[in-house]
């Protein structure tokens, strides 16, 4: 039994003799293989453990000290929340947030984090919910979205996961580069702009180049060793929050001492403070005026008569504080926001500045401007990484002393600690710094230096080297973790392309996974810039907790009776807000991102559901689909379809071999073209005996059922049962197959072609009472004659005809079946020809025009043709073949004979009686070429006297007895005369047709003509290949409105 499929994860069955023993339990000792005792139950539950399967298990594999199972030991703190605060503090915090700030403004940061940070707080009581459900192995996310919303959402969103972790991965590669080429050794830069506009493709080759080393290290770091990660952790942590705290140490210090970072303007554009170190266009040296390094920025020349660019001589420079404090009001200021298109000069809206006519050169100037286009759902999904990492808990639960506690506790109170940092750094960053230095967002106006930096106490070096450790940690732990999660999932088995990697080292590091991480890590190194990235790895992550969400709300709203979490705070309606905004934040990051992440998602989705292994983990998606069909179900029962939706809903009674096959397998063929998938199909079939002494017969049954079902491409449902004898078992599936509205309104069966041969009546008796049952449920009844000749799936029938012989009225039945058959592509090319019988009386052109118009409105193409039937006599044959069916009855109920007797005699009277046959029918044939629908006596009169002396003779030669016609059965006379006279005119008109349909004559009501009935039905088919008798349900299933 595979893992998590076991009730009780570490259930074995070596201790199964032990489970009983002495006499006090005794009247259960029979079950208790299958039912073990309480007492063993429990011994078992309490010597559970959970082991995480990944890294402590590959370091002790590394250290040659063997895998021990250990009792997780990890509390609140260490083991949630001081993880879940590493992973959610980062990258974006460091660069971005001061740069957010000032484009959005304060108030549009602070709507950015209230949105991003409910969605996760959100998502953390959702996932607390279903964490606490029981024991979560360690899989974290992944593991419980997919055991609650089945295979196929868990293969889907794993992978969005996995993509997102991968991503992310990326992002903290490039945020670390950017720090070390920026900040720390710009000199280091290998590409090198010589103008001013070149400078951002510059940076971004430097990237590329530098990010590519990067991830190779890394990617080594962690093949090699992945416990110096692990040990590595505490370390980046402790640069994160050393980090915070000198941003708030500075941020206190500047309310009395603030830094002195000048900003140099000229007029109200920032200048960038790279080449130049005094703020001032000349000034005075030993009383001579002379230019300074910025007058050669803007000038031809250093003279004072050079030519000067118009803004920088209409204008004067000043000098600003870049951090004017707590105390100053500069967070009047920096309320609202300020978007641009890239290329927009950062300039101070309140500082006085002359326009100058031509701006055709500001951007070779040495301004501070925008490097892209902001508006604020971009800034939206840039910031969204930085709440990411509330799953770091859950990930761990393998390793948790008490995973249902710690798991909620740690998680919401880092979501809510580090919501208190985003928000209190919005307002502090807003309050403390200049607006023009908020929107430098490489620090290029003081000097280079990292803006949130210059804040820090005691030194910028502070937050530039804690930064820095902290992505490069995040960045491993990303490639860490992503390639275990595709290991996860490549081991569970749902995703058969992925299979590879869930293969690696021989202590079981995933080295193949992380290849292909490495690889997609690459993409994202490729794309090169921190703005570009952040956005694709927020639409897997948004993803991810959407159905984090969802999952929550439909075990919630379904009530399963294994939703039991021991965290009660939350509820279906928060659950679904957490899904909306999720969903709401995808579009407003970047619709076409959020439509490609729901593209890939639904290709993963359904390429599980069509070549993924089946799995059974118990999902919630499976109690919805319940919960929906007895809606549907309830529903559908309220009222009985209307005739426009009436389609056949087919209850397909089968015979089965010995050895329990299908023995006409070609029905099913004919079912599924009849269908074409749609409606119901419910597929029965009978054993003889008892289910107690048949159970294993049954399922073996229903299995080879089932295989053939697949064969043939019928979809639908298996049921076999067992009964005492096959009449009653047929009878219970007509009565009781389908449910509620999902009932079968049609049964299909084969002709019993051996009833002749067959020494025992009870084979045609069983069919004759299933035709009456049908009948009695006002259920339609479709019986397929020679039905092993008829198409397989596989066959492509050329030009032919499909033959309708419509001779009585049931319900317009007989005219529907071949237009469904010929929406199948077995008989797509097959045209339909319609049949009816005029009488004596019945004007046939206007029967045919009234026809035409018929179909003309029930929208069907169709030939038509009369077939005129006048009257004629009753043939000899009529009569022999009458006589020879009556003495042929009465002599199997009358005489007492053997079977062997009876046998010799059945065939005696076949054989002697065929020769006369002939002579008899050439009589017949050479009479009038008309036929008699209906008896009168006159007729029959007239008809003895002609033939009474040949007729006679061939009956005094088969039996020795006189016979009296006077005394035949007139019922059974007139019945054989239409069905002889039926058949040859169909035999006639339809012989070369792929298919002939023909309304199924009703069994006699008085059961001891049974046996002639189907002496009746076989003469009308004689001489037919494909043959199917309809029999409507006594309502109409086809209209001519719309």
């Amino acid at each position: 039994m595979p893992k998590e499929s076991s009730p009780f994860i570490n259930n074995t069955d070596n201790d199964k003799g032990n489970l009983y023993d002495g006499k006090n339990m005794a009247l259960f000792e029979e079950e208790m293989d299958s039912n073990p005792m309480v007492s063993s139950l429990l011994n078992k539950l309490a010597n559970y453990t959970n082991l995480t399967q990944g890294v402590k298990e590959h370091e002790e594999a590394d250290d040659d000290e063997g895998v021990t199972v250990n009792s997780p030991a990890l509390g609140t703190l260490i083991g949630v929340y001081l993880p879940c605060l590493q992973n959610i503090l980062g990258v974006i915090l460091f660069l971005r947030l001061t740069w957010i700030v000032g484009t959005a403004g304060i108030m549009e940061s602070l709507a950015i984090v209230v949105m991003t940070c409910s969605c996760t707080m959100l998502t953390a009581i959702s996932m607390s919910a279903i964490a606490t459900n029981g024991v979560v192995p360690a899989g974290g996310s992944y593991y419980m979205i997919s055991r609650s919303l089945g295979p196929e959402f868990g293969g889907a969103v794993g992978l969005c996961f996995y993509l997102g972790t991968t991503f992310a991965g990326s992002m903290y590669i490039l945020g670390t580069i950017e720090i070390l080429l920026t900040y720390i050794v710009p000199s280091a830069a290998i590409f090198k702009a010589e103008k001013k506009e070149d400078e951002a493709e510059a940076l971004l080759n430097n990237m590329r180049v530098y990010g590519t080393c990067c991830l190779t290290l890394m990617s080594l770091v962690v093949f090699v060793g992945v416990k110096y990660v692990n040990k590595l952790a505490l370390v980046f942590l402790a640069c994160v929050i050393l980090s915070i705290l000198a941003i708030y140490a500075g941020v206190i210090k500047t309310a009395f001492e603030p830094p002195d970072f000048p900003i140099c303007l000229l007029g109200n554009r920032t200048l960038q403070n790279h080449n130049f170190d005094q703020c001032l266009k000349t000034m005075e040296v030993d009383n001579v005026t002379v230019t300074t390094k910025l007058w050669s920025l803007f000038c031809d020349s250093p003279d004072l008569n050079a030519t000067c660019n118009e803004y920088f001589t209409l204008n004067n420079v000043t000098v600003i504080q870049g951090i004017p404090g707590l105390t100053s009001g500069v967070i009047r200021d920096n309320i609202w926001g300020d978007y641009g298109p890239n290329g927009m000069l950062v300039e101070n809206k309140h500082q006085v500045s002359e326009p100058a006519a031509d701006t055709s050169q500001d951007i070779y100037m040495p301004y501070v401007a925008n490097d892209i286009t902001t508006f604020f759902t971009l800034l939206v999904g840039i910031y969204f990484p930085s709440v990411t990492g509330i799953m770091a808990g859950s990930n761990r639960s393998g390793d948790l002393r008490d995973a249902q506690k710690s798991i909620p506790i740690g998680t919401i109170m880092a979501i809510a600690t580090t919501t208190f940092i985003y928000i209190s750094s919005v307002i502090l960053f807003g309050a403390c710094i200049e607006g023009v230095v908020l929107r430098d967002k490489f620090g290029d106006s003081v000097k280079g230096n990292l803006v949130i930096g210059i804040l820090a106490w005691p030194s910028p070096w502070v937050i530039v080297i804690g930064s820095f450790f902290s992505c490069c940690g995040a960045g491993l732990q990303s490639l860490t973790g992503a390639p275990r999660l595709l290991q996860a999932i490549a081991r569970d088995g749902i995703v058969p392309f992925l299979q590879v990697f869930g293969h690696g080292k021989a202590n079981g590091e995933p080295t193949w996974a992380l290849l292909l991480t490495g690889g997609i890590c690459e993409i994202g190194i490729l794309i090169a810039s921190l703005d570009a990235v952040a956005p694709i790895l927020s639409m897997f992550f948004l993803m991810c907790y959407l159905f984090v969400n969802l999952a929550c709300a439909l075990q919630t709203l379904l009530r399963t009776p294994n939703w039991r979490p021991r965290f009660k705070f939350y509820h279906w309606a928060l659950s679904f807000l957490g899904a909306s905004l999720c969903l709401s934040l995808m579009f407003i990051s970047s619709w076409y991102y959020a439509l490609v992440a729901m593209l890939i998602a639904g290709c993963i989705y359904k390429y599980i559901e069509y070549r993924g292994a089946e799995k059974e983990w118990g999902d919630g998606i499976n109690g919805l689909s319940l919960n929906a069909a007895r809606y549907a179900l309830i529903r559908l029962e309220e009222a009985p379809p209307h005739t426009k939706n009436w389609r056949p809903q087919i209850l397909l009674l089968l015979n089965l071999d010995s050895d329990h096959t299908v023995k006409h397998p070609r029905l099913l063929s004919f079912c599924t073209q009849l269908k074409a998938g749609k409606g119901l199909t419910i597929v029965g079939s009978v054993l003889e005996g008892t289910y107690m002494t048949k159970e294993a017969e049954v399922k073996k049954a229903e299995q080879n059922i089932k295989s053939s079902m697949t064969t043939e491409r019928t979809k639908g449902f298996c049921h076999v049962v067992a009964s005492s004898n096959l009449r009653d078992g047929f009878s219970h599936l007509i009565q009781t197959a389908g449910l509620g509205g999902m009932k079968h309104n049609t049964v299909l069966m084969a002709w019993p072609g051996t009833w002749k041969q067959s020494n025992d009546p009870v084979s045609w008796k069983n069919f004759i009472e299933t035709v009456r049952e049908t009948t009695a449920a006002h259920q339609a009844l479709l019986v397929a004659k020679n039905v092993d000749s008829f198409p397989t799936n596989a066959d492509r029938l050329g030009q032919g005809t499909i033959d309708v012989w419509w001779v009585v009225h049931d319900g317009g039945l007989l005219m529907l079946l071949p237009f469904l058959l010929r929406q199948h592509k077995v008989w797509r090319k097959c045209k339909m020809r319609i049949f009816t019988v005029a009488n004596m009386d019945d004007n046939s052109i206007q029967m045919k025009k009234d026809l035409q118009m018929f179909l003309y409105h029930l929208r069907l193409d169709a030939e038509v043709e009369v077939v005129e039937m006048h009257d004629s006599d009753i043939s000899a044959f009529t009569y022999e073949k009458t006589l020879v069916m009556e003495q042929r009855s009465q002599m199997l109920k009358q005489m007492q004979l053997s079977r062997t007797e009876r046998e010799r005699e059945a065939q005696l009277i076949h054989d002697r009686n065929t020769a006369s046959h002939a002579a008899l029918n050439d009589k017949a044939d050479a009479g009038p070429d008309r036929v008699h629908m209906t008896w009168t006596k006159d007729k029959f009169l007239t008809e003895r006297n002609r033939n009474r002396a040949e007729a006679n003779m061939g009956v005094r030669d088969i039996f020795n007895m006189k016979p009296e016609w006077e005394s035949l059965n007139q019922s059974n006379v007139r019945r054989m005369h239409t069905a002889v006279k039926l058949n040859e005119v169909v035999v006639n008109k339809s012989q070369g047709a792929h298919l002939v349909l023909l309304n199924m004559p009703g069994p006699p009501k008085n059961r001891g003509g049974d046996e002639n009935y189907m002496e009746f039905l076989e003469v009308l088919l004689e001489g037919l290949n494909r043959v199917l008798l309809v029999r409507g349900g006594g309502r109409e299933v086809i209209t001519i409105y719309s």
